[in-house]
């Protein structure tokens, strides 16, 4: 059997119509996401979010307190905590006055007045100085230290503890010695950053950055101890109430499918276009020069000009960055139209970019997949396809989000995947898609349908792992392919969430189900052939991670990473906002 779990109901992506039904069938599996008619309200997630943290906030409250209690009452007598005021008469023994000031400078790193104003202007930053506001990355911080005051405060009353018996370096504020407030407070704060460093930054330093921050609690509640105002378990306690109050926000805010994230506009075009300026070029043209010869940035010049912004910049990119520098460069710089030249690995690197910032991105096919022009329903020929793009209107489409071991998180337009796909990708030579263009991606599949399954297992959305074997996994924020086949059939790039596709067929019977499945989808729960094998399954998610028992090549837009075990994907909805001809999807 290819599994080694009972068969569960797949949700199937099949191509419909807007608004999308709740598909027929079998019971959905807990925690696959179905798809909406329109994007969930912000309204309803949020509410959602301060009911899960209130909760679980009460359940953290309920432990700390316990533990408070059990040592200060029967677990005071038993080791080690016996030996805790050895601990603080060995630290006193050892002050120096250099070893005074340098904890008092550490100390004040988590005093109230410290936290609360660092909390703040990072708060500030993360709002108004990346391209996008992340309010929910400050939300995060913000309810995270919060709800540890709100804790410690509960605790202090609770619990009655004394402060250690040894001279004491600060004045004895009014609280309980339990927990240290410092170190609580410290921890919410300085190891949030550290997990918004490694949640949201990509580049070789975030993992030493993130190192440090993690060691500010740590340093904090040892120049407690060192300073004679707490006992060891204060410290402790102090580390796990603000481990505990990200834990709980972060869970409620940075993951699942109650993120309050910000509703995509599906349906209603974002705001009219910018118009080109006396002062300057507003309009910058990204273009992969192997692709895109001086005649064709000629014919594109002239389109610019018959739509009203003459004088746009042209700016190459290179074999070092291969569009995301040169699209940063050109937001910073104030530009209100990107136009960008080549194939999807040069849209993914500029939509990188471009991501969350409202600036329009106009797509000019100029590759050899040039898979999100298709499904945006844009003309094959560049020329075209900027006159329709800037003859059309802004929309803002999701993007997905990737990353696992090996490679750096990054956005992803189209799709991104393992196996099959990114074998075929990985072997076909640039000359072949030269001179065949697309189909040398068909000639290069054929070679690889005899490379081994996969086993893997899938986590959707917090469910249970489904175990599967599989010839390839493919996550879809857009369902088109080549020649117009709907490979993802209800993959739609607005809808607030991805599909993801395994395929697993068996012998000639099953490839042919499998293309009958893509071909003539089927509802949900409807098996492929006889058995309790399926050839094809379809869900639909915001977050999902897939682990394969061994290294698995993949892909992203079309673009061959390191291979690795691991995928982490998930939605960034209306993250993206691209010109759209009228009559586009």
């Amino acid at each position: 059997m290819p599994t080694d779990i009972p068969e569960r109901p797949a949700v199937l992506a099949a191509g419909r119509s807007r608004p999308l039904p709740v598909p027929a069938g079998p019971e959905r599996p807990h925690g696959v996401a179905e798809r909406p008619a329109r994007a969930p309200e912000t309204a309803g997630g949020m509410s959602r979010a301060v009911g899960i943290i209130a909760s679980t906030a009460v359940c953290q409250a309920a432990l700390m307190v316990g533990l408070g209690l059990l040592i200060t009452g029967p677990g005071a007598r038993v080791w080690p905590l016996t030996s805790e005021d050895e601990v603080n008469e060995a630290l006193e023994r050892a002050r120096t006055g250099t070893l005074d000031t340098v904890s008092l400078v550490v100390s004040e790193a988590g005093n109230t007045v410290t936290v609360v104003v660092g909390t703040l202007l990072t708060c500030l930053l993360l709002l108004l100085v990346p391209r996008l506001p992340r309010w929910r990355d400050a939300l995060f911080l913000a309810v995270a230290v919060s709800l540890q005051s709100l804790v410690f405060l509960v605790i202090t009353e609770a619990v009655d503890r004394t402060r250690p018996d040894v001279e004491r370096l600060d004045a004895s504020p009014p609280t309980s010695s339990y927990t240290s407030g410092h170190t609580g407070a410290a921890t919410a704060l300085y190891a949030g950053l550290a997990v918004l460093v490694l949640h949201r930054v990509r580049g070789p330093w975030r993992k030493p950055v993130a190192v440090l921050l993690f060691l500010v609690p740590l340093l904090v509640g040892l120049a407690r101890a060192y300073r004679g105002m707490h006992h060891p378990t204060d410290v402790a306690g102090g580390l796990l109430n603000g481990g505990l109050s990200l834990l709980i926000v972060g869970r409620a805010l940075l993951a699942g499918p109650h993120v309050p994230a910000a509703a995509p506009a599906v349906d209603t075009p974002a705001a009219g276009l910018p118009a080109a300026t006396e002062t300057g070029p507003t309009t910058t043209v990204v273009y992969n020069p192997t692709v895109t010869d001086e005649a064709e940035r000629a014919r594109l010049r002239r389109v610019l000009e018959d739509h009203g912004r003459p004088g746009a910049d042209f700016v190459p990119t290179t074999a070092d960055d291969p569009g995301e520098g040169q699209t940063a460069r050109a937001v910073r710089d104030g530009a209100s139209l990107v136009v960008v030249c080549g194939g999807d690995g040069t849209i993914r690197a500029a939509a990188d970019a471009l991501a969350g910032t409202g600036v329009p991105l106009a797509v000019v096919p100029c590759g050899t997949g040039n898979l999100l022009a298709r499904n945006l329903g844009l003309p094959v020929k560049p020329a075209d396809a900027l006159a329709g793009a800037l003859g059309g209107t802004p929309h803002r489409i999701d993007l997905g989000r990737v990353e696992g071991d090996g490679m750096e998180a990054a956005h992803f337009t189209v799709m991104s995947g393992a196996g099959l796909d990114a074998a075929m990708l990985e072997s076909t030579s640039d000359r072949a898609k030269a001179v065949l263009g697309w189909p040398a991606y068909v000639m290069a599949g054929l070679r690889e349908l005899r490379a081994p399954r996969m086993r893997l297992t899938v986590g959707i959305d917090g469910a249970r792992p489904l175990r599967r074997t599989a010839r390839m996994v493919l996550v879809a924020n857009t369902g088109k392919v080549q020649g117009g086949a709907a490979l993802v059939p209800a993959a739609r790039p607005d809808d607030g969430l991805l599909d993801l596709m395994i395929l697993d067929p068996r012998g000639p019977a099953g490839w042919l189900s499998a293309v009958a499945s893509v071909v003539r989808p089927r509802p949900t729960g409807e098996n492929d052939h006889a058995g309790t094998h399926r050839a094809v399954e379809y869900f639909t998610f915001r977050r999902a991670e897939i682990r394969f028992e061994t290294p698995q090549q993949r892909e992203l837009d079309g673009d061959p990473v390191t291979p690795g075990r691991r995928l982490v994907a998930e939605v960034r909805p209306g993250a993206l906002t691209v010109l759209m001809p009228t009559g586009g999807e």
